[in-house]
């Protein structure tokens, strides 16, 4: 599954969208989630993955919580972050029942990150690909992650890489630091208004 972003159907990308959804929905709506079995659900989603659920209305983040390694099957995941997002994100009071019709959902998989190897920041700007690279920055116990969907907000490499510093919550040239690690990965991302239903 990680390294194989493109074997999940389009009825698989439904299915993850409609799980994330009702998890939501059974929390707004009773407090509470049931849980899941994932034999009941297709092989690849059954396979360990890594995801992030992205809340939004009206186009403005509502919510966005993730893993950055597959330690569950994916479906699993999927449901998890989905009420992590909803309900957890510091950025945001949890979701309340008048907004559960306005939020899109989109879901992220991710492959697994790929330390880059790079001899100095020039090098290391050259290898990144702007709107295919997600990217995590990790300085000692400070860690900053970015999915490539922020490449929209923050197209130029510099300012990309500066944010993520900040986000990781160090200076906003951390990313020239020699002892930074930088990591990539790819996502398959899909959302609701995309997929359908």
């Amino acid at each position: 599954m990680e390294n194989d972003l493109a074997q999940l159907s389009t009825e698989e990308k439904k299915t993850l969208l409609r799980v994330a959804r009702q998890a939501i929905e059974e929390k707004v709506l009773s407090g509470r989630t049931l849980p899941i079995d994932p034999a009941d659900f297709p092989e690849h989603l059954r396979e360990p993955g890594a995801s992030f659920v992205t809340l939004t209305i009206g186009g403005q983040l509502r919510g966005c919580i993730g893993s950055v390694e597959a330690y569950q099957p994916l479906v699993e995941d999927v449901r998890d972050n989905a009420i992590k997002a909803a309900f957890s994100d510091p950025r945001f009071p949890p979701l309340s029942h008048p907004e559960l019709d306005a939020i899109e959902i989109e879901v992220s998989v991710l492959t697994h990150p790929e330390l880059i190897s790079f001899t100095d920041t020039e090098d290391l700007l050259r290898q990144i690909q702007p709107g295919v690279d997600g990217l995590i920055l990790e300085y000692g116990y400070f860690r900053g992650l970015f999915l490539p969907q922020v490449w929209k907000q923050l197209p130029g490499k510099q300012e990309f890489m500066a944010h993520l510093s900040m986000k990781a919550g160090l200076p906003s040239d951390a990313y020239k630091h020699p002892g930074v690690a930088i990591k990539r990965f790819h996502v398959l991302a899909f959302s609701e208004s995309e997929i359908g239903d």
